[in-house]
């Protein structure tokens, strides 16, 4: 079948995840460990940020989990020092850091524009909270040019749940097949598998190298702007259904 629907990762493959989040999960561990330098550092170590370097590993919680896999790894970690409702505290955390500084990949909005114009039906599904991809992406006029959009708290789970997938495909009418899952984490990836989408696309600008995408990806691309120059993306006009 052709690809008729895009659904996209966020965070990596549209948001620039080093120059957005890195000091924003500063923010989450030093406000989960109270105030506390030395704890906050303990916790981004051993949650995939180094706090020295700023490495991310790929696939850890920090790279990849939702704000409800961050909220219940830190608190394993802290025990009764855990503030209350921790995950709804990140989530404004996230939310309220992501629509200030929020920025996104080199070629993000006009690769979306160009794709939107040869009929192309766009989605982003995140482990963010749908409250969080709106404040991200609000400033940047990507908003405007989705047909479907939702976060690990809309419903539909979170990755790899594949009811993302069905939920996008149900939103804009296609079929499984007819997807391509576009992301920079095996978490994408292994949710556009488990759905049966027709391609899973992995991209080099978030926290993953080629070597860990292979396994899951059937194509690896530097980043979302060379999409425009693959076959399967290169028709200016997609039948409607």
């Amino acid at each position: 079948m052709a690809i008729k629907g895009i659904l996209f990762d966020k965070d990596g493959t549209l948001i620039d995840f080093r120059r957005t989040w890195l000091p924003i999960n500063r923010e989450v561990a030093l406000y989960a460990a109270g105030g506390d330098a030395a704890l906050a550092a303990g916790l981004l170590r051993l949650h995939g940020q180094d706090p020295d370097t700023d490495a991310v590993t790929a696939g850890s919680v920090l790279a990849a989990g939702s704000i409800y896999d961050i909220a219940d790894a830190f608190a394993a970690h802290l025990g009764t020092r855990t503030p209350p409702d921790l995950a709804a505290a990140i989530d404004r955390i996230y939310s309220g850091a992501g629509a200030r500084h929020a920025v996104l990949v080199d070629g993000a909005q006009p690769t979306l524009a160009e794709l939107k114009r040869r009929s192309f039906k766009l989605g982003v599904a995140t482990n963010d909270s749908e409250g969080g991809l709106v404040a991200s992406l609000s400033r940047s006029g990507v908003l405007a040019l989705l047909d479907f959009a939702i976060g690990c708290d809309s419903g539909f789970g979170a990755k790899p749940d594949p009811r993302m997938v069905y939920a996008f495909c149900a939103a804009v009418g296609v079929e499984p097949a007819e997807v391509a899952m576009v992301g920079d984490e095996m978490r994408d990836l292994a949710m556009g598998r488990a759905a049966g989408v027709g391609l899973t696309v992995g991209v080099l600008g978030g926290t993953s190298d080629r070597q860990h995408l292979a396994g899951t990806a059937d194509v690896i691309l530097a980043g979302i702007g060379e999409l425009l120059g693959r076959p399967e993306f290169s028709a200016a006009v997609r039948a409607e259904r």
